[in-house]
């Protein structure tokens, strides 16, 4: 497995249509952040009839961008790949703007699994020590829900949805028909991998999403940050691979005795900036999660951020 993947190129041209495959145009947000990397991305797919994927912040640059880059092509379609506020929030904008409706899996929370309901609602009644929800976008409610196989199309392009939770619950991405282009939004990205933080974000169902990808052919990912993925299927193959690793760690740490997220993350990500070790504690969290779900570990007390850990048996 090579050791690092990732093209972190940061020259970027915020608001500036970029041609990124035939038929679609890229347009970066002005939002960079050590969590969105040089901006969030939106699509625009389509030269007359344009379907825009990721709309973005709620930013009237970006919006305003989006519109002067469809130029005097019609947006018809909004559509988005999970409810971040990074991605979605700029949705009501651009299609108030523009008379498109919007489409996605369903408002933020859809589609998360019934062990992750039961586990939230649980903390939540022992006082919400679970945390999560970082960038969560509430307020978002599409026109259509757009479920797993679930197709938007015009006379130029076919898009087809493919429910991948794991990031979020809702979260989806969308094959660009006859292309061999996916949208993968915060799925898979070029850059790093991506946060999974619960009880919204899943690391089972992560997992289970790389596999649905890597039995596809794809030609070419296009993620909601960074540059494009143009081997797919070494991207998905590395991912899936660095996160058995991880596990692997996790449990061989466990094997020394019990320990909490926090310390687990110290540990682990000890070569890893500490301005991100907040979001690698959220994934050693799903991890454990995971794990726990497995019956391989188990919580010493509710689970949750600040609970000890331990190997089961």
């Amino acid at each position: 497995m090579a050791d690092d993947p990732f093209d972190r190129d940061p020259a970027v041209l915020h608001g500036v249509a970029e041609d990124v495959a035939p038929g679609v145009r890229r347009v970066v947000a002005p939002n960079p952040s050590p969590m969105t990397f040089t901006g969030t991305a939106s699509y625009l797919v389509g030269r007359e009839r344009i379907a825009v994927i990721d709309p973005g912040p709620d930013d009237p640059r970006h919006i305003a961008a989006l519109r002067v880059a469809a130029g005097v092509g019609r947006v018809v379609a909004i559509l988005v790949t999970h409810t971040h506020l990074d991605h979605s929030a700029g949705a009501a904008a651009l299609s108030a703007a523009t008379g498109a409706p919007s489409y996605a899996f369903g408002p933020h929370g859809a589609g998360i699994a019934p062990r992750m309901q039961a586990l939230s609602a649980a903390d939540a009644a022992a006082g919400g020590a679970l945390g999560g929800g970082e960038g969560a976008d509430r307020g978002f409610a599409p026109t259509h829900w757009l479920g797993d196989g679930g197709t938007v199309e015009s006379d130029e392009w076919r898009l087809g949805a493919l429910h991948t939770p794991g990031h979020l619950s809702n979260h989806l991405c969308f094959a660009l028909e006859g292309a061999g282009v996916l949208f993968t939004g915060d799925h898979v990205m070029g850059w790093a991998t991506s946060m999974v933080s619960p009880p919204d974000g899943d690391m089972a169902a992560f997992m289970a999403s790389l596999e649905k990808l890597a039995r596809r052919d794809d030609r070419l990912y296009l993620p909601g940050h960074g540059r494009p993925v143009r081997d797919p299927a070494a991207m998905v193959a590395w991912q899936m691979a660095h996160r058995r690793a991880r596990e692997g760690q996790i449990l061989d740490a466990l094997a020394q005795g019990s320990a909490d997220p926090h310390a687990l993350t110290r540990a682990l990500y000890a070569d890893v900036d500490p301005r991100l070790w907040p979001a690698a504690a959220r994934s050693v969290l799903a991890h454990l999660l995971a794990l726990e779900a497995g019956g391989r570990v188990q919580a010493e007390g509710p689970p949750g951020p600040a609970a000890r850990f331990r190997l089961t048996g």
